[in-house]
């Protein structure tokens, strides 16, 4: 089976076109000793600073990339799974586990003025994944059951390419809001428009995919037996079917999190980076 799986991934990426698409400048690793566990939730839009989790998600710090300075944003349980941030970098919402007396779990959502420094909580045992969005352009795309729903001027719209049959994760819009990319499992990556129509496959290692803009992809190329992750790099999709490998295969790199010229990911052995690309 593992080795069937290996097959059909190497033919997958041989039908791709491999080109240069961006040019890598430098990886760095992050001054994150304090943090031994580190994941990457997220980067700013304008890339001076990443939110740093742990492996199980809980908590989230600040990263200035100029100062290499790490400030605490919150100890809270599940802080660091789906975190949001504005447009402008200066705020952002995450949400906080809450195991209830009766041992069910909720969530409760905080926002945070980064200049600030004051936290909100902006929504209790509410719908988590509304409330995570900022309303900056009545226009998102959430994810319910593993079904993707576009919001639009506060209506609701369910939207299934491939069929409500199949199970739909990592949802995005373009920068230009333009279009959607999401990944199907047991299918792989495609990009729609808001319609749900014009369904276009990027690739089936397209895993985690993140806008880098309106043209490419970055998302992770992993691969596991089935209990353990084997290997995993960082690669750039455009939407005309080309792709190149970012990462070298000493690293198990995973989840990125891309803006204009950055990258930041985090590997399976705790270490965060930031990789500088033109």
């Amino acid at each position: 089976m593992k080795k069937t799986f290996l097959l059909l991934t190497a033919c997958v990426m041989s039908m791709l076109a491999s080109a240069q698409i961006l040019e890598v400048v430098s990886v760095e690793k992050l001054s994150t000793a304090s943090h031994p566990d580190a994941r990457v939730a997220g980067i700013s839009p304008k890339g001076d600073y990443v939110l740093i989790t742990d492996g199980g998600e809980n908590g989230l710090h600040r990263y200035d990339l100029a100062s290499k300075k790490m400030t605490l944003i919150s100890q809270a349980p599940a802080a660091g799974f789906n975190v949001q941030i504005s447009r402008d970098g200066n705020e952002l919402a995450f949400s906080e586990m809450v195991i209830e007396a009766d041992r069910s779990i909720s969530h409760n959502v905080h926002r945070v003025n980064l200049a600030q420094g004051t936290t909100q909580m902006v929504a209790e045992k509410q719908d988590l994944l509304t409330n995570l969005r900022f309303a900056e352009d009545n226009l998102s795309v959430i994810n319910e059951d593993c079904q993707i729903y576009l919001m639009r001027n506060g209506k609701k719209i369910h939207i299934a390419p491939q069929g409500e049959e199949y199970t739909y994760i990592w949802q995005s819009l373009s920068p230009d809001k333009s279009k959607i990319c999401y990944y199907v499992s047991e299918l792989g990556c495609y990009v729609c428009d808001l319609n749900g129509k014009n369904s276009q496959f990027i690739g089936f290692d397209c895993r985690a995919p993140q806008w880098y803009d309106n043209n490419t992809l970055i998302g992770m190329y992993d691969i596991d037996d089935d209990h353990f992750t084997l290997s995993s790099r960082i690669v750039a999709y455009t939407l005309d079917g080309k792709y190149q490998i970012l990462t070298g295969p000493d690293m198990i790199a995973m989840y990125p999190f891309a803006t204009e010229g950055k990258i930041a990911f985090s590997t399976l052995d705790g270490k965060a980076y930031i990789m500088n690309v033109k």
